[in-house]
């Protein structure tokens, strides 16, 4: 598939289909628990294929658990039956740890699980793209740093970050390969402790090496699309275009308008109803409300697709689920 045909057909059309990253509800549809999903790639890809038939959505999208990589590095990882898996500890405190720090071999741990789910899923879903979920680089380091740690390195000792990052984009490099190569069509790249940086700083330490991944990876027929739900996006808006994704999605800390009114016609900007203050904890009327809200705000723009502003939450109820996408619905009927 030309993905970028894919994203101008999008671009072009006046009824555009919602693109929320759905995936870990699943375990509702499935009867089964986060650790079962996150643990057999059969189950990952049935999963994806009950969501896609349950949705009307524009692109099935994978598991956004920002575990598995930080995992092969050596992280500690806690999971349970009904969130995603967190990282816990640091694998990285000095300058020698991170000189010593062993790059993994794509496939160690669950990141095979991850692609053979994958590359069941395109067997399975023939009727709208596929894609992965990756962790971005500067995500990443700070889950092997500590994410606290991570920032304060970034002013007192940058180099033992640098050299995280060197080998953290490395590995996600030949990550996004092997997801290409099991027949995605692209990915989801999460970065959003890069969020909580300065412009410069997000530049130096997370942009610069996105755009290397991206440079790496993305074709015509596999995008990138770059995700950041952090507070400071509107300022680093910059940097993170320059990465040159595909496709951009923000999350639900920022009024979605003022995103939409600096990004490039020809580009397309993807958000942002809040997953779990709406999706999760909200109400139908709640959800229908805020969806609607922020379409009559941006569905102006033609480069603008609705989502949800993060990943939907394991339990967030299917009712609420379906709310979004009634709204969706609504939205174009009326207009």
């Amino acid at each position: 598939m030309d993905m970028f045909k894919w994203l101008e057909d999008m671009k072009n059309s006046k009824v555009k289909k919602a693109m929320p990253v759905l995936s870990f509800p699943s375990i509702q549809l499935l009867d089964i628990t986060v650790k079962q999903l996150i643990s057999d790639y059969e189950l990952q890809a049935q999963g994806m294929k009950a969501v896609a038939d349950k949705t009307d959505s524009a692109a099935s999208v994978s598991l956004m658990d920002l575990s598995v990589e930080a995992e092969c590095f050596g992280a500690n990882i806690i999971a349970s039956d009904d969130e995603v898996p967190t990282v816990t500890g640091h694998v990285v405190t000095t300058m020698e740890d991170a000189v010593n720090l062993v790059v993994p071999e794509v496939g160690c741990k669950r990141t095979k699980i991850y692609i053979e789910a994958i590359r069941k899923a395109k067997q399975l879903i023939t009727d709208r793209p596929v894609l992965a979920g990756v962790i971005g680089p500067f995500s990443l380091a700070g889950r092997l740093l500590d994410v606290t740690e991570a920032m304060v390195l970034c002013y007192d000792e940058p180099e033992i970050v640098h050299e995280v990052l060197k080998k953290v984009t490395s590995f996600i490099t030949e990550y996004i390969k092997a997801y290409r190569e099991a027949g995605a069509d692209g990915i989801v790249l999460a970065e959003p402790l890069a969020g909580l940086l300065s412009p410069s700083l997000a530049d130096e330490f997370s942009s610069e090496y996105v755009k290397q991944i991206v440079e790496n990876t993305q074709t015509e027929d596999f995008i990138i699309v770059y995700h950041n739900c952090g507070d400071n996006v509107l300022y680093m808006l910059d940097g993170i275009l320059d990465t040159k994704s595909a496709a951009y999605h923000f999350g639900n800390s920022i009024d979605m308008e003022d995103m939409m009114k600096k990004i490039p016609n020809d580009i397309i900007a993807m958000g942002n109803v809040d997953p779990a203050g709406q999706i999760k904890n909200g109400t139908v009327d709640s959800i229908r409300e805020e969806t609607l809200k922020i379409m009559k705000k941006c569905c102006k723009y033609d480069n603008f697709i609705i989502s949800t502003g993060c990943d939907v939450p394991p339990m967030a109820p299917w009712e609420n689920i379906n709310a979004f996408f009634d709204a969706v619905n609504e939205y174009y009927n009326k207009a």
